[in-house]
C-alpha cells in the first residue's frame, strides 16, 4: 500500500525539542511544512521554530488531545520519550518510528536480545535484575566489563566500566540503593580500534538509504568529534553499511536510525547501539551531503521519496561542550572561526551552559581528509585554551 504523501503546509509533529529537534524544524519549514513541538522544557531550542509549541508533561492528556488534534504526522528526536504516548498517537496518526520499534531500543537489555536473536554481532552480556546478580555476570563474563542502566542514559551517564573487583563493590553499593525493579545490562568491554556509526534511512516501502561509515571519537562518554568518512579499509566500510542496513531491517524500522559499532582488528564488527533518530555524528550530513539526515527525516514522516547520500567533501565535525561555547562567541574568536577555510559553525541557542552540555557544533570540510583533520585539531586545541 503506498503512504499518502503529506502536502507541504502541513503540520509535522515532533517530540522533543532539543537541537535534534530544532533542526528537524530547520529543515521542515525549508521544505514548506509547519512544526509542532512537545517538550516540557520552555527552553528547548525547537520551541523557537514552532508553529505550535506545547511544554506541559507528556502525561498531560489535555496537551495529548490538543497535539493529536494539530498534527498530521508525527516523529521524535529523542528516544526516552513515553512509548505508550507514541502508541496513543499512531492509533490518531502517522508516527514514526512506531511505539513497538521504540519499546525495543529504549530498553538495552531488550535491544541487545533482539540483536542476538537475530544473529547480528554484539558484545557479551548479562542481564542484572538486583544488586546480588552483578557479581555472578561479572564472573561469567570476566573483567573487565561495563555495566549500563537498560533505560535511560546517555552521554556517558548511567554507566559504569569495571576493571577490578574493587570497582565491582562500589557499583554493586550503587545498584543496590536503585528504586526497585530498575534493571541492567552488563557487557564484556570491548578494547575496539575505532568507534564507527552508520545513519540508515528507511520507508514504509522497504526502501533505503545508506550513510558512508563514518570515525567517532569520544571523552568522558560524550561525542568529541567525528570523521567523515571514517579512516577505515573500503572492504570494512562496507561491512558496517551492510551490518547496520540488517539491523534497521530486521527491526523493520521506519526513519533515521543510527547504528553505532565497534570496530577490532581481528575480530567482527560489533553493533554497539542503535537510535531510532538522527544523531549527533550525523550532523556533518547539514554541510557536507546533498540530503542532511534531519530532511531525511522529514521526507519519511511526510511519505516523500527518500533523498540521495552523496558525500560532497571529507569533514570533521566537533562538538561544543559546555564552557567551551566561550570559545567561539566573542568577536575576536568569531572573526577566527569565520576566517577559516571550510568552517560551519551551528549554535543551539540554549539559553544555560552546564558541564557536559553539547551546546553546539563545527564542521570543518576540506579537499582531503587529513586537510580537515588538521584544521579541527588546531581548533580543538584553542578549546583547551582557558577564555
Amino acid at each position: 500500500m503506498t503512504t499518502p504523501i503529506l502536502e507541504p503546509g502541513s503540520i509535522l509533529g515532533v517530540l522533543g525539542g532539543g537541537q535534534l529537534g530544532a533542526m528537524f524544524a530547520t529543515a521542515a519549514r525549508r521544505m514548506g511544512y509547519r512544526v509542532a513541538v512537545w517538550d516540557p522544557d520552555r527552553d528547548a531550542p525547537a520551541h523557537q521554530l514552532a508553529a505550535h509549541s506545547y511544554t506541559t508533561p507528556f502525561s498531560d492528556p489535555t496537551s495529548r488531545e490538543r497535539f493529536a488534534s494539530v498534527v498530521h504526522a508525527v516523529t521524535l528526536e529523542w528516544e526516552n520519550v513515553p512509548a505508550e504516548l507514541c502508541g496513543w498517537l499512531e492509533e490518531r496518526c502517522r508516527m514514526l518510528p512506531t511505539s513497538t520499534i521504540l519499546r525495543t531500543l529504549q530498553d538495552r537489555i531488550e535491544q541487545k536480545q533482539f540483536l542476538s536473536s537475530r544473529q547480528l554481532s554484539v558484545p557479551s552480556f548479562a542481564v542484572v535484575e538486583s544488586a546480588s546478580q552483578l557479581i555472578t555476570a561479572v564472573n561469567r563474563l570476566g573483567l573487565p566489563v561495563v555495566c549500563k542502566t537498560a533505560k535511560s542514559g546517555y552521554d556517558g551517564k548511567g554507566q559504569w566500566v569495571l576493571r577490578s573487583h574493587s570497582d565491582v563493590k562500589v557499583v554493586e553499593a550503587i545498584l543496590g540503593q536503585a528504586e526497585s525493579g530498575q534493571r541492567w545490562i552488563v557487557e564484556q568491554f570491548i578494547a575496539f580500534t575505532r568507534e564507527l556509526s552508520v545513519l540508515v534511512v528507511r520507508n514504509e516501502r522497504g526502501e533505503c538509504r545508506v550513510y558512508p561509515a563514518v570515525e567517532n571519537r569520544h571523552e568522558q562518554g560524550i561525542l568529541r568529534d567525528t570523521l567523515v568518512p571514517a579512516s577505515i579499509a573500503v572492504g570494512v566500510a562496507e561491512q558496517a553499511q551492510d551490518l547496520a542496513l540488517q539491523a534497521v531491517a530486521a527491526l523493520q524500522g521506519i526513519g533515521v536510525f543510527c547504528v553505532e559499532l565497534f570496530h577490532t582488528e581481528e575480530g567482527p564488527l560489533l553493533i554497539n547501539e542503535i537510535a531510532p533518530r538522527p544523531h549527533n555524528s550525523g550532523h556533518y550530513t547539514l554541510d557536507v551531503c546533498t540530503v542532511s539526515q534531519f530532511e531525511q527525516q522529514v521526507r519519511v514522516t511526510c511519505g516523500l521519496p527518500l533523498g540521495e547520500v552523496r558525500l560532497l567533501s571529507p569533514a570533521v565535525m566537533v562538538n561544543l561542550i559546555g564552557e567551551e561555547v566561550r570559545s567561539v562567541i566573542s568577536a575576536e574568536a568569531c572573526s577566527a572561526l569565520y576566517s577559516t577555510s571550510g568552517a560551519a559553525l551551528h549554535l543551539y541557542g540554549k539559553p544555560m551552559i552546564r558541564p557536559g552540555r553539547k551546546m553546539g557544533h563545527v564542521t570543518f570540510t576540506a579537499p582531503q581528509r587529513e586537510m580537515a583533520i588538521a584544521t579541527a585539531q588546531q581548533f580543538v586545541a584553542t578549546l583547551k585554551k582557558p577564555v
